[in-house]
């Protein structure tokens, strides 16, 4: 997961430091404030049943239906749950867009929470192992790329930007898809930029503002640079997301605790995108996405807790 200091974004960012991984990825986690361990930072979720969690961690590993590998709760490989976990207790996320993960393929695939999103919203995440990646330059005025950075937009501009790329025939030179924002282009006086934006947000509501698929990388800091630098990656519209702090027990230590993992991302994203681009109250429905997490969360806490150290 990677975030600048003030942007969040998507990539992991992992220690390695090898057996003193756990215990200083939990020790991380102090750094956040104090109220946010009186109380579960993830309590007011509204999650499905996790007792089919509790049932599989007492059974301990078990296998993957489909390559028979020892694994807990889900197979990080085959995107299942394991056999102790039966599909049909597993809660279903239904998103309104289209996700792809773009994976280092370096990346440790058991300490990756992007699977979280393939076991969670099947029907609308796909996880490519870079640089096995599409070809998204014929549907760029559609498309939005999680990644702080100088040319970046928030979430809520996302309608407005992507306007440029449709009145542009989606692109035709990759200069353009990177210049400067359509509103400064069309020499737009400043006092009449907030109006027209918001006049343009909410005239398109309905279609989601264009916007039919949205990417993350998922890699260490280091990693991105190759990743993001991919010609295939270039005049996509890149987003920043709101800054939030993480809950992830593999958070780097020493590292700004704005940097989330990816299915927090992601997770913060659609929820970003439910309230600014669909304008709808947000009641829970991607939460969800969180089951896996949330979960793992709680076992880290608690285990610390008995050992002790809390």
């Amino acid at each position: 997961q990677l975030t600048m200091s003030l942007n969040s974004s998507t990539l992991n960012e992992e220690n390695s430091q090898g057996p003193k991984r756990n215990t200083e990825c939990v020790e991380s986690l102090e750094l956040q404030t104090p109220s946010s361990f009186q109380d579960n930072p993830l309590q007011q979720l509204q999650l499905a049943s996790q007792e089919v969690l509790e049932k599989a961690k007492k059974s301990g590993r078990s296998k993957c239906p489909r390559c028979s590998s020892s694994r807990m709760f889900y197979c990080y490989t085959c995107f299942v749950p394991v056999e102790t976990v039966p599909t049909k207790e597993i809660p279903t996320v239904k998103l309104p867009l289209k996700i792809d993960i773009i994976k280092h393929p370096n990346e440790t695939d058991g300490k990756s929470t992007a699977v979280h999103a393939k076991l969670l919203a099947p029907d609308d995440v796909t996880i490519y192992k870079y640089p096995c990646i599409p070809e998204y330059k014929a549907k760029r005025h559609e498309i939005a790329l999680i990644f702080p950075g100088p040319n970046s937009v928030s979430v809520r501009d996302i309608a407005f930007h992507l306007q440029k790329y449709t009145e542009k025939g989606a692109c035709d030179h990759d200069d353009d898809c990177s210049g400067e924002p359509f509103l400064k282009q069309a020499k737009i006086e400043p006092k009449e930029e907030e109006k027209n934006l918001n006049e343009f947000i909410s005239s398109n509501r309905t279609e989601g503002t264009r916007l039919k698929k949205i990417i993350f990388i998922d890699s260490t800091w280091n990693q991105t640079n190759k990743i993001i630098t991919d010609e295939r990656l270039q005049g996509l519209l890149q987003i920043e997301l709101k800054t939030r702090k993480t809950c992830f027990w593999r958070h780097q230590k020493g590292k700004p605790d704005t940097y989330l993992s990816t299915i927090e991302a992601i997770y913060y994203f659609l929820v970003d995108y439910h309230q600014e681009i669909l304008q709808e109250n947000y009641k829970g429905q991607y939460d969800n996405l969180l089951f896996f997490f949330s979960f793992m969360y709680t076992l880290i806490k608690n285990a610390k807790c008995c050992a002790g150290k809390e």
